[in-house]
């Protein structure tokens, strides 16, 4: 295996990844539009459009060749599925809790 072969897989790898990334950031977006905007109120977060944006920008900002941008646009995709989503899941099925 070259020098050249191991590079090309790894540009592939982080190719791949950022590709689920963009799918994340673009599936939360959808589920965020999806969900009743009263449910964020109640979890106490940002209003329910300002989640949309916040997920296509990061998901449209993985597409670009600016790593500080994409850093924080991954940051903001795992806030709100390690976060934000689990909570407001739990209002809209009415298992929250203490």
């Amino acid at each position: 295996m070259t020098i050249a072969s191991i590079y090309m897989l790894l540009r592939y790898a982080i190719l791949i990844f950022k590709l689920l990334i963009v799918a994340a950031g673009a599936i939360g977006a959808v589920l965020s539009a999806s969900t009743r905007g009263d449910a964020f109120q109640v979890a106490d977060r940002q209003d329910k459009w300002v989640w949309v944006a916040l997920l296509a920008g990061s998901a449209a900002v993985q597409l670009l060749p600016i790593p500080f941008l994409s850093w924080i646009g991954i940051v903001i995709i795992g806030l709100y599925w390690f976060d934000v989503r689990p909570q407001i899941k739990n209002i809209l099925d009415g298992t929250y809790g203490w």
